[in-house]
């Protein structure tokens, strides 16, 4: 252990002393410090380790007024008057306690200062921004953050304002359309789109996060709906697609793949939303729609093409007859062939059988020989058959039956026409036992103009000779089918809407009018017929018939009857320029009278005026009333008699007046 030097009198090279601003004040020293210093001789190294007790200066405990000491200033550290245990002066050491708690006043004093500044920020920047809107906030594209409310509504008006009266764009998927945003009743509030931006926020995080981020206000905006929704239905047409299945077509003998595309039907009420809230945005607003599916795949029909399609045109095909042989050329083939939907993405092909015969029969016709059923037609004032003739000819249905797997071979591209005798289907025998021999009922018309005769010659000329079994029930619509231009129709008068109007096979309500009456006359049972809504003077008032059908060609009204009688009944028109008639032949069964009751509960017509510009006949109209039919039938051979009455009301045809025409352009 090293010796005690303190304990020795007099100086020392080896003495430690601790020297402090007061020791150097005391002893005249002339360098004065500004901080604590300490002065310490080293001692002489001994050869021997020291212990780590040995080493430990111990510092002097801090006084306990030290927080009375002004921050900033020097201040000198008193002396100790310890007793040394190894080095000349000893400083007592810390606690863990004290060091923590001194860490902790400086945090405190540290984070109160930072609190401090924050909050002058705060109060700042709350009192720099009031009165403006909100930090960040953009509007259709345009930042009004930090601008009084009035300086905001000016700024939206003026880069906002002019656009918005451009056609505002809907998309919908691939498709486009635009509106017009007055014809929609549509306006910007641009009061309400500031308001709606809100007040500046009082949350410090909040006003913080606006100084990287931008907040998006919808503008608000003010539209009729209901205006807005005829907008939209009138442009749906154009926005909504049918969904279309895959398919092939052909041009010429080329097999080319139709893609399927499925369909899109937008929701108006959810439209009607989308267009209020982002009409005044840039770009177009997005319309939400319901997508319809389709069964078949594009790779589906790229498979049929190549497996069906393409083989199936490659090369002719030949029909062998009896002596004759027929070819079905590709282009042939490719007119009668026909793809749909196999309900597992792919297409199911088939032969159109008509359009394949088409191709070949009139080339084996010397083959052939054709059938022909008997007929009952009226000569010298009586009906009379011409006998019927059986033909020989070929089933297609068997020749053809094989069609389709010899389509897709290769070779051997090769089908038998299979013949067979073919009897008729009504043979002279059934014209016969009809007892078709003098007429049983027989009505008339006349009046109508020249288009309305055309379309009834075209429908008398269809009707004319044909047949009713016992039995049966014939229809005008059925029997005739669709009655359009293609069918040699023209467009003619009708009352529409209690005015006079004109559609394609108007006049045709006279010819069934007429064919009701004879049949009303010949006994027939009454299976479906519908009055007029309106009267017509040239009709026998509850005893006429109107027929319509849709554009398709489907029958929506009809005149039906059944033939009740035990003969057959031949029916039969005679057309002149003035008059239809219609005759039913038969053998005669019942005598037929008529009672038509007294009109009853009138209706005055209203009066209607047609705006100007639009179609119209004045008409002075004609007051509604109600009005009884009342048929008896007797039956000759049994003497038996029944009556059916039926009640029909007429509507007022109204007094129609037409507008002034419009003004001349100024």
């Amino acid at each position: 252990m090293p010796e005690n030097h303190d304990q020795h009198s007099g100086a020392d090279p080896s003495t430690e002393r601790l020297r402090t601003d007061s020791d150097q004040s005391s002893t005249g020293g002339a360098h004065p410090e500004t901080e604590v210093e300490q002065t310490t001789r080293i001692p002489p190294v001994t050869p021997e380790p020291e212990s780590d007790a040995e080493r430990t200066v111990q510092i002097a405990a801090v006084p306990a007024d030290f927080s009375s000491y002004p921050l900033g200033e020097t201040q000198s550290i008193p002396q100790v008057n310890a007793e040394p245990t190894g080095w000349s002066a000893v400083v007592p050491p810390q606690s863990a306690d004290e060091r923590k708690k001194r860490g902790l006043i400086r945090a405190g004093i540290a984070a109160g200062a930072a609190v401090g500044a924050l909050a002058l920020l705060y109060i700042g920047d709350l009192a720099f921004t009031s009165g403006t809107v909100p930090r960040g906030t953009v509007v259709a594209g345009v930042d009004i953050g930090g601008l009084e409310p009035a300086a905001a509504e000016t700024q939206l008006r003026n880069d906002l304002g002019p656009g918005l009266d451009e056609p505002v764009e809907l998309k919908v998927a691939d498709r486009s359309v635009t509106i017009n945003p007055g014809d929609a009743g549509l306006e910007m509030d641009w009061a309400a789109t500031v308001q709606e931006a809100g007040e500046q926020p009082l949350n410090p995080f909040t006003r913080i996060s606006s100084l990287f981020t931008t907040r998006e206000v919808t503008p608000v905006s003010h539209g009729d709906r209901e205006q807005l929704v005829q907008a939209l239905e009138q442009v749906r047409p154009q926005l909504d697609r049918q969904p279309a299945e895959g398919t092939i077509r052909f041009e010429g003998a080329k097999a080319v793949a139709v893609d399927p595309v499925t369909g899109q039907s937008i929701d108006v009420e959810k439209a009607t939303d989308e267009v209020l809230t982002h009409w005044a945005e840039k770009g177009p607003v997005s319309i939400p729609f319901t997508e319809q599916p389709v069964s078949t795949t594009k790779d589906g029909v790229q498979r049929a093409l190549r497996e069906v399609a393409e083989p199936a045109v490659k090369s002719p095909v030949t029909v062998r007859g009896e002596g004759k042989d027929a070819t079905l050329a590709p282009e042939a083939i490719a007119s009668a062939l026909r793809f749909e939907p196999d309900g597992q993405g792919g297409l199911k092909a088939s032969v159109d059988l008509p359009t394949a015969v088409g191709a070949v029969e009139p080339q084996l016709a010397d083959t052939i020989k054709p059938g022909k059923d008997a007929e009952i037609v009226v000569e010298g004032g009586r009906p009379v058959v011409r006998p019927s003739v059986d033909g020989i000819g070929v089933n297609w249905d068997k020749s053809f039956e094989k069609l389709l797997d010899v389509l897709r071979a290769p070779e051997k591209r090769s089908v038998q026409a299979v013949y067979e005798h073919q009897p008729a289907k009504f043979t002279t025998e059934q014209a016969d036992q009809l007892g078709i021999k003098e007429v049983v009922g027989e009505f008339s018309t006349g009046g109508f103009e020249p288009a309305s005769g055309v379309n009834i010659r075209r429908t008398a000329e269809q009707v004319n000779g044909a047949i009713i079994k016992p039995g049966e029930t014939w229809s005008l619509n059925g029997h005739t089918g669709p009655r359009g231009v293609a069918q040699g129709y023209v467009e003619s008068g009708i009352i529409q809407d209690g005015r006079p109007g004109r559609a394609v096979g108007g006049g045709i309500s006279q010819f069934a009018t007429t064919l009701y009456n004879a049949s009303y006359f010949a006994g027939m049972q009454d299976v479906e017929h519908k009055a007029h809504s309106y009267y017509i003077s040239r009709y026998p008032a509850g005893r006429e018939a109107t027929v319509f059908q849709s554009p398709s060609g489907a029958s929506v009204i009809d005149v039906k009857f059944k033939n009740v009688a035990k003969s057959g009944i031949l029916i039969t028109t005679e057309w002149t320029p003035s008059s239809i008639t219609v005759k039913l032949w038969g053998t005669k069964q019942f005598d037929v009278s008529s009672q038509t009751g007294e009109r009853t509960n009138p209706t005055d017509p209203h009066e209607k005026v047609v705006p100007p510009g639009e179609p119209c006949s004045p008409s002075k109209g004609t007051p509604g009333f109600t009005v009884t039919d009342t048929r008896t039938i007797r039956d000759l051979s049994s003497g038996q008699t029944k009556t059916e009455t039926q009640r029909t009301r007429y509507e007022p045809q109204p007094i129609i007046h037409c507008g002034p025409p419009p003004p001349p352009p100024q």
